[in-house]
């Protein structure tokens, strides 16, 4: 169904389950997003990194790391594919999706998504209560995070680059060293110190 024809209403996730299994959309606040065509090899190259190095990092750990194209039901009119994804509370995991708030999301972006990633799904993962919300540039090959403070409102977004190690906070510490993410060659240690 083409796009077009789905703004013309409010849609929700009765409506979203309808839609044919070989197109992927999202709801935001009930307008759908259609998510192709496919991400870049480069984009999937970090997705995999990230996941594949907070799995390793949580191993032990009651959080549960996931990927797209996972559903996280938000809300009735509110239903995204995060790239990466955390939770922590076993009960919103279920065998078709996950219903609420994942404590950490990563969106990496891609021209066609950079400004929904940076607008809209900011917008909409700190009205839910994102804990944590990373955004990855995988060309300029930086990180950008948004923690939720005591009000409900993301702090402004702290920015770290590709030889940085890099701190997830709503996971108690987690360390990623980004230059794995990005696939870039380490950073030398000078009597400990990075450089």
């Amino acid at each position: 169904m083409p796009l077009a024809q789905k703004a013309e209403k409010k849609f929700t996730y009765a409506d979203y389950i309808t839609w044919p299994d070989g197109e992927r959309w999202e709801l935001i606040d009930g307008q759908a997003y259609n998510m192709t065509p496919a991400p870049s090899f480069r984009h999937q190259k970090i997705v995999f990194n990230f996941a594949s190095l907070l799995r390793d990092a949580l191993k032990g750990n009651p959080c549960v790391a996931g990927i797209a194209p996972t559903d996280v039901v938000l809300s009735e009119s509110d239903v995204v594919q995060p790239d990466v994804f955390v939770v922590c509370d076993e009960k919103k995991i279920t065998e078709a999706n996950i219903q609420g708030a994942p404590d950490l999301i990563i969106e990496v972006i891609s021209p066609a998504t950079a400004l929904k990633d940076k607008r809209e799904k900011k917008a909409l993962y700190e009205k839910h209560g994102v804990k944590e919300y990373i955004i990855v540039d995988p060309t300029d090959q930086y990180v950008e995070r948004f923690l939720l403070e005591k009000d409900a409102h993301y702090a402004k977004g702290e920015v770290f680059g590709p030889m940085e190690v890099f701190l997830l906070v709503a996971l108690k510490g987690i360390e990623i060293p980004l230059w794995k993410v990005f696939e870039v060659e380490e950073p030398k240690k000078n009597n400990g110190i990075t450089s």
